[in-house]
């Protein structure tokens, strides 16, 4: 048994050192700009200056005290809004569609291999293609979508849906629910395909109703694939960032904590208030997964504690 431990730990080396240098110096390197004075075009000649560009506060000659950082800027606190908005929504929807998806893809029906297949293809799409497919067809000028609920008379006249600060937001869930809800419903759909037969003919035998085997025994069986999943999800939420950049770009409805990090980095030459940003975003993340593993008991080899 010993040596089997030993050479699976020799098996992760390779693995450990890849993630040490293209994640951990990376992450090191971006905490240290943080606590910095550096610009982009001085990387190297940055000095300390602690965490000033977290909080920092000055003392008027009147008594008043100013306040001035990361932890006060209202920009940052309306993307960490926009960020949890998102995350919430798009993973809540998404978990649910996703499920009633599986249930149907678990189902036996002629060409259901068809229709699996069939059904990943959004997921299979780029980002970047899906986002400036989207942003065409919500275009208020030229966009299908204007079109088709003009003719259906849901509206009354053309809306800017990407421009518009009241649907801006709406549009990137819609995109994104569209885009990632086949990677829900494949991931619970293995975890479906788990649970044994016997106990839904068990079940059939006993005449209990379908809605309550669901909750009484399917919801129980595939929670720890339906836990992992949205894990997954939720962290690649928390970091949205190509689909908002094309998709609403400089829209303040929907810019979140990624895609404000980056415009302080290299778009204003605040490198070291962009690094801070980015800490901030690290923790955040961290903090909210710790805090999803430990509140929801997940188990990440399928079991519960």
């Amino acid at each position: 048994m010993k040596s089997r431990v030993a050479a699976a730990m020799w098996f992760l080396v390779p693995m450990l050192v890849a993630l040490a240098i293209v994640a951990g110096w990376p992450l090191l390197r971006t905490i240290y700009f943080s606590l910095t004075n550096t610009s982009l075009n001085n990387l190297y000649g940055g000095d300390f200056v602690g965490f000033k560009n977290y909080l920092s506060w000055t003392t008027l000659k009147s008594g008043r005290t100013v306040f001035s950082g990361l932890l006060v800027d209202p920009a940052w606190w309306n993307a960490v809004g926009n960020t949890l908005r998102f995350a919430v929504i798009s993973v809540t929807l998404e978990t649910v569609i996703g499920m009633i998806v599986a249930l149907v893809l678990n189902a036996e029906f002629k060409g259901r291999g068809i229709v699996r297949a069939a059904i990943l293809i959004p997921w299979a799409i780029p980002t970047i293609v899906s986002a400036k497919m989207w942003s065409w067809m919500l275009n208020d000028q030229f966009g299908i979508i204007n079109d088709l609920f003009l003719s259906l008379g849901i509206i009354s006249q053309k809306v800017a849906w990407t421009a518009t600060a009241d649907t801006a937001m709406t549009a990137v869930l819609i995109v994104d629910i569209w885009k990632t809800t086949p990677f829900m419903a494949l991931l619970i759909l293995a975890g479906l395909q788990m649970v044994p037969k016997d106990v839904y003919e068990a079940a059939k035998i006993d005449g209990v109703h379908p809605v309550k085997v669901f909750f009484k025994v399917t919801l129980p069986l595939v929670r720890p694939a339906v836990m992992v999943a949205v894990i997954f999800r939720l962290l690649d939420a928390m970091r949205i960032f190509d689909l908002i950049y094309v998709l609403t770009p400089n829209s303040k409805a929907t810019k979140t904590m990624s895609v404000i990090s980056r415009e302080n980095l290299f778009d204003f030459d605040k490198f070291a208030y962009g690094s801070a940003q980015s800490t901030l975003l690290f923790l955040m993340i961290a903090v909210m997964t710790g805090l999803y593993i430990w509140l929801g008991k997940v188990r990440f080899d399928g079991g519960d504690r």
